[in-house]
């Protein structure tokens, strides 16, 4: 990690990390960026089901413990105790997944190249049935990172001098298809018969000839399956699956290596996503907010190479995104 603005306190600790930020990046990030004002707007074409009846929802009546599902009414969130308990954990920011969710979906540019990345992930273009005879579901792994790189680096190697209120950001950091090893269990009848629903709305729309799938967002978790989740249903339009298809390369940029192409993938779709968040320093798209203690406790078992499902996903992020190439390489003592 190299940086222009100064290297990070974990210096004191025998560690150096810097952090270079290409100069042109904010004119970059304004060119595509979606205006605050549209994202404000189309926040109305987001709303969220009962958990236990279906019935669709603007006023949330939330589960108080996980903030990750919600009931039309406390009969309905009773009726639906039992089989939510098992996925139930404590979630210490107030509003849980909902709001950071919210705003990336009526993200058009990110839940765009998100869509993409599925289309890979997901072999939609390797099986023309599925998202029609077939579903499909794609659980996307998210976690709240520092916004300021040095911290992460500071999270990473337990540096004492970190600050304790940190401003943060939404990362994706994977895409899992199902079925894959770690997703083997069928589709529970709610899910399917919500695909079924879905399927059957987009033919009547017009949209016969496009994939519907299901999509579930996921935090940090423990374990493979117990976990805080929300799940949609997803569409993907004819135009993404010809941007899948052609594979334009990415133009990337870096203060360091400066201008390169990165073939098109699910990990360079996933990168660009990233990349955008960490780009938008005025929190234009809405999606930084405080870290709570169980973020930063996921990167600092990172960097005690804990194995635990959320250390494991964090990994491969760093291995496989540029901003982190030379980290997992470099944090070594300095010599003296």
């Amino acid at each position: 990690m190299e940086t222009d603005s100064g290297a990070s306190s974990a210096a004191s600790k025998g560690v150096r990390m810097v952090h270079a930020i290409y100069p042109e990046r904010d004119s970059l990030f304004r060119s595509i960026a979606v205006s605050s004002e549209v994202l404000k707007a189309n926040q109305k074409y987001f709303c969220v089901q009962c958990t236990q009846c279906g019935i669709k929802m603007k006023k949330l009546l939330k589960c108080a413990k996980c903030k990750s599902v919600w009931y039309c009414s406390k009969e309905c969130q009773k009726k639906n105790w039992s089989t939510h308990k098992p996925t139930c954990h404590a979630d210490e920011r107030s509003s849980g997944l909902y709001k950071l969710v919210r705003m990336f979906s009526v993200n058009p540019v990110l839940m765009g190249y998100l869509k993409c990345g599925i289309v890979f992930e997901c072999g939609l273009l390797d099986n023309p049935r599925i998202g029609f005879d077939t579903p499909f579901l794609a659980r996307v792994e998210i976690a709240i990172e520092p916004s300021d790189p040095l911290n992460f680096g500071g999270l990473y190697v337990n540096d004492p001098t970190v600050e304790e209120k940190l401003e943060g950001m939404l990362q994706v950091n994977a895409i899992t298809p199902w079925p894959s090893p770690s997703m083997q269990a069928p589709l529970t009848p709610k899910r399917l018969n919500t695909w079924r629903e879905a399927r059957a709305r987009y033919n009547a729309e017009g949209f016969a000839e496009d994939p519907v799938g299901l999509l579930e967002f996921i935090g940090h978790r423990c374990t493979d399956d117990l976990t805080n989740s929300m799940t949609a249903e997803l569409h993907i339009p004819k135009m993404t699956l010809l941007c899948a298809m052609i594979r334009a390369p990415f133009t990337s940029v870096s203060a360091i290596t400066g201008i390169h192409k990165t073939p098109k993938s699910a990990a360079s779709c996933l990168e660009f996503i990233n990349s955008h968040i960490r780009a938008d320093t005025q929190n234009q798209l809405f999606l930084r907010t405080e870290m709570t203690e169980q973020d930063k406790e996921v990167i600092r078992a990172a960097g005690r190479n804990e194995d635990t499902f959320s250390v494991r996903i964090l990994k491969e992020k760093m291995e496989r995104e540029q901003l982190y190439a030379g980290l997992l390489q470099s944090i070594r003592p300095v010599a003296t």
